[in-house]
């Protein structure tokens, strides 16, 4: 909490600088957090557990935002928060919590014109809007907001914007991570050996239909993940692999309802590169160099909203091929929340809000079956400023 008042103290003396330098306005919330955890059928071994069953867990948030502009369009934002794998959430422990990881936890800085953007830095993702990199990621389970939990809704990128038709186009190119590899024979060695993607995004209005299509392609070898809620981020489907995803939002008005609906597609044929930074072999027990990788899935979501209740459905389903026998995985993904208004001004606002989420996954190992679920109920209470 030291470094987060150091932070504030910082921003206080940048936005109280001379007029002669870019003016910068913060903002930001701070919550408190309920949680109870329910735990039902074989939720250990599949990886559903992060905390004793039944146990009421205190957490909080805090997060604080820049925004300067610098004029002629240019800008820079930013957000500190305490990183950890729960979205910035830290649980009280032994009176405190886990001082640990406060930092600047996203930036990006750019240029804003009338038809076209660009900007470069630590990009959010709005992945829980937008669940195209859960799947692409985390394609064994992408429910239950993994991008959100594990990597902070963020990743390092440049992107560009520019009006096309009546819609904007985004080019994102992502750094999904930095492997170290030496100029060696082996596979996945050289100038290209990190993990890159590139994120197309062309979201357009039709009368008063939102219409958002979307490819994310890998283009160098990366590692999908298995979603492990104890902060373990455990090799998933593939190590140095590069799966395709692609598939689209759509936002539909109703009444004093709006609709969303999302529908994404993820494949990957691929043999992983028979080099040592993709042994996984102390942790996992397996080693995954230099073998075949092959498996298909899709998501499906149903978004609902309406006044200060929203609620969403999200079906997923893949079918892993690499082994002699599939392995079809099967999970459902439910978020709710009302937010209640407590208190709101210009300068901020005070809201509750019971918030549910429900996770049941399977998984059919063709001799044998998987089934768990998790049910957590929670409740915040927020402050905007």
């Amino acid at each position: 909490m030291k470094k987060m008042l150091s932070l504030a103290a910082m921003f206080a003396v940048l936005a109280s600088a001379s007029t002669a330098q870019a003016e910068l306005k913060l903002s930001g919330d701070a919550g408190v957090r309920l949680r109870d955890v329910s735990y039902f059928g074989d939720a250990n071994q599949l990886s559903l557990t992060g905390s004793a069953s039944d146990d009421v867990v205190f957490q909080y948030r805090v997060r604080l935002n820049a925004a300067a502009d610098l004029g002629d369009g240019y800008f820079f934002k930013a957000m500190i928060t305490n990183e950890t794998i729960a979205g910035g959430w830290a649980s009280v422990n032994n009176f405190e919590a886990d001082e640990d990881g406060i930092d600047v936890s996203n930036f990006y800085f750019g240029r804003m014109l009338e038809n076209c953007h660009y900007m470069v830095g630590r990009l959010p993702l709005n992945s829980l809007n937008n669940p195209i990199f859960d799947l692409a990621l985390s394609p064994s389970q992408p429910l239950g907001t993994p991008v959100y939990n594990l990597f902070m809704d963020r990743l390092l990128g440049l992107n560009y914007g520019t009006k096309i038709g009546d819609g904007m186009l985004n080019a994102t190119l992502c750094v999904l991570d930095n492997n170290v590899g030496g100029n060696t024979p082996a596979d996945g060695d050289g100038l290209f050996n990190d993990g890159y993607a590139l994120h197309l995004d062309y979201k357009v209005n039709v009368g008063d239909v939102t219409i958002e299509p979307q490819i994310l392609a890998v283009l160098t070898n990366a590692t999908p993940i298995s979603q492990d809620v104890t902060g373990a981020m455990t090799p998933g489907l593939g190590a140095g692999v590069t799966p395709f995803t692609f598939g689209a939002l759509v936002g539909v008005p109703a009444g004093d309802a709006k609709l969303g609906f999302g529908a994404f597609y993820t494949t990957c044929d691929d043999t992983t590169p028979n080099n040592s930074k993709y042994d996984f072999t102390p942790a996992g027990g397996t080693d995954l160099r230099g073998v075949k990788v092959k498996y298909n899935g899709y998501l499906l979501r149903v978004k609902g909203e309406i006044g200060n209740f929203m609620a969403w459905y999200d079906y997923n389903h893949t079918t892993d091929k690499s082994g002699p026998n599939d392995v079809k995985y099967n999970n459902h993904f439910v978020w709710a929340q009302y937010k209640v208004p407590v208190y709101s001004s210009a300068a901020g606002s005070i809201t509750i809000q019971p918030t549910l989420r429900y996770l049941a996954s399977k998984e059919d190992h063709s001799t044998y079956e998987l089934t768990g679920s998790r049910l957590r109920s929670e409740l915040w209470a927020t402050v905007t400023f």
